[in-house]
């Protein structure tokens, strides 16, 4: 259905090219084979009339299927059928007259219009209201204007049941509020918590794709850049206050904090720690073989025994949110169990650390996990290097370089959400983990730290949901990577000047030694465990 073109539309007046007739978001909405489809919009983008264009295609295929339209008014049943028929005449299927017809509807009849296609016996029934008697019936369903329905929990249920056989349930809707069951459809599938695919299509988004075109084909005027910008505009401006939820497709009441301190303190173990590895400014400027040395040193104070405490059978994956100096650069292990619960057995935290200590720090984590799988990290600005390294070390099919934007937090957050609600993590018990979680916000319906949230932790040091953000990258790793398994193993013993050499290919005074991060086995890249 990408590339139907149409009679109906007249050429373009400032191309003198005939379109598509369905827009890029419209095409990629038909494209879309998924069994459960949802389509969070704005008003009065054509999405509705595109869906009925599929539906004529799969009424009058051979082998295709019925569909029942369902929508909140009679008179969107009735526009709905109109459409149909409008397809079938373009296409130049044969079809019936619209028929009007009564539903039963339990202790009701509800009114229904149909069209038939007599090459099939395939037939597009569109109802005015919530028929219960679902149940029963074959063929697809389309959900429109879902959030209006009264009760769209009882009427999913009931459309689920076709999925079993083998048909599709396509949910459209414009917003009705955060807590409206539809948004919660939605922030369902984006948690990984119910089976399906969300398209969002803005009212910006649709006239970047041609939406204000495709008005002025149907109404006869020429386009113009002014034009356009005057009608989207007024548009603004006729929905004044609502124009977040109407045009911009951000459920109303949605801000406020994101994780109720409960849920977070439920997820807490005491026994689990933090482990920080602060410089000083001076440091920075220390020769590289004393950075290397000293960093080292303290991987293997602090690091190494939590590493040799892991279950070398379990899966590995990490989070890593960057800074360099102000906020904290931070690094969330999680280790996934047989029953797909994740503890992060630690956290590093490094305070003002130079770059290249901070790429020595991740690679003797990452080296000594045992069972390592993927990882993903803040790509935006200067962590962008840091990423790009890692991916080079570990492979790019194992660490995700990921560009922190309002979309990846749009899609990613309901699955940290989740994971709170269900009780899958385990964290350590700490006041800036509650702090860093507690400071996401839902600001226009997305759900992430605030730009300007930064405050002082429990340690006195300025804090910017870092942890938060990491442990959101750690369960995007999980979910979305699909890696191969690495273990690294060591050369046996060598001496601190190889060690360090293997640091970036840089020379260093050699000091010989057959313990710490000279002579080791089965460890990682600065040291390891005998």
């Amino acid at each position: 259905m990408t590339a139907i073109h149409s009679p109906l539309l007249a050429s373009d007046a400032a191309h003198q090219v005939a379109p598509a007739v369905l827009l890029g978001y419209q095409q990629r909405w038909i494209d879309d084979e998924s069994a459960l489809k949802i389509a969070e919009k704005s008003r009065r983008i054509g999405l509705t009339w595109a869906e009925s264009a599929d539906d004529v295609l799969e009424a009058a295929r051979e082998g295709g299927s019925n569909t029942f339209y369902i929508g909140p008014t009679q008179d969107m049943a009735l526009e709905f059928i109109e459409a149909c028929a409008m397809w079938a005449r373009a296409y130049d299927y044969a079809a019936s007259q619209i028929e009007e017809g009564l539903f039963d509807d339990g202790d009701k009849q509800i009114k229904s219009f149909k069209i038939t296609f007599p090459a099939t016996g395939r037939r597009v029934v569109a109802l005015s209201s919530r028929p219960t008697n679902l149940r029963g019936k074959q063929g697809n369903i389309v959900i429109d204007e879902a959030a209006f329905h009264n009760d769209l929990g009882e009427l999913l249920k009931a459309a689920m049941a076709m999925l079993l056989w083998g048909n599709k349930v396509r949910v459209i809707s414009t917003h009705d509020g955060e807590a409206n069951d539809f948004n919660e459809l939605i922030e369902e599938i984006r948690a990984g918590k119910r089976k399906g695919s969300v398209h969002r299509i803005t009212f910006r988004e649709a006239v970047a794709e041609g939406l204000y075109r495709r008005v002025c084909i149907r109404r006869g005027i020429p386009w113009t850049a002014d034009g356009e910008a005057k009608w989207v505009a007024d548009a603004y401006a006729f929905y004044g206050d609502d124009a977040a939820e109407e045009l911009d497709v951000v459920p109303s009441q949605g801000s406020g904090a994101y994780l109720p301190r409960s849920l977070i303190e439920r997820c807490m173990d005491p026994a689990l720690p933090i482990v920080t590895y602060r410089c000083t400014p001076e440091f920075t400027y220390r020769a590289d073989w004393e950075r290397a040395a000293d960093t080292a040193q303290w991987c293997e104070a602090n690091v190494l025994p939590l590493l040799k405490a892991l279950d070398a059978r379990l899966s590995k994956y990490y989070g890593s949110d960057f800074a360099r100096s102000g906020d904290a650069s931070v690094i969330v292990p999680g280790v996934e169990d047989a029953q797909l619960n994740v503890t992060a057995p630690f956290i590093v935290e490094m305070r003002n650390v130079p770059f290249a200590q901070q790429r020595q720090v991740l690679g003797y984590v990452v080296r000594g996990f045992g069972r390592f799988m993927a990882g993903a990290m803040d790509a935006t600005g200067n962590g962008a290097e840091m990423a790009e390294w890692a991916a080079q070390q570990f492979g790019s099919t194992n660490v995700a370089e990921v560009k922190l934007s309002l979309e990846w937090y749009r899609q990613n957050m309901p699955r940290l959400k989740a994971a709170f609600e269900d009780g899958t993590l385990r964290l350590p018990r700490h006041a800036n983990v509650l702090a860093d979680l507690r400071a996401i916000k839902k600001t226009n319906g997305v759900a992430r730290v605030p730009d300007d949230a930064r405050e002082k932790g429990a340690d006195g040091e300025m804090r910017h949901g870092d942890i938060a953000v990491a442990l959101a990258l750690l369960l995007f790793a999980i979910a979305e990577m699909e890696p191969v398994p690495l273990e690294f193993e060591s050369l046996g013993a060598r001496s601190t000047q190889g060690a360090l050499t293997a640091f970036e290919g840089m020379s260093y005074r050699a000091q010989m030694t057959d313990s710490g991060w000279g002579g080791v086995s089965g460890g990682n890249d600065f040291g390891g465990f005998a």
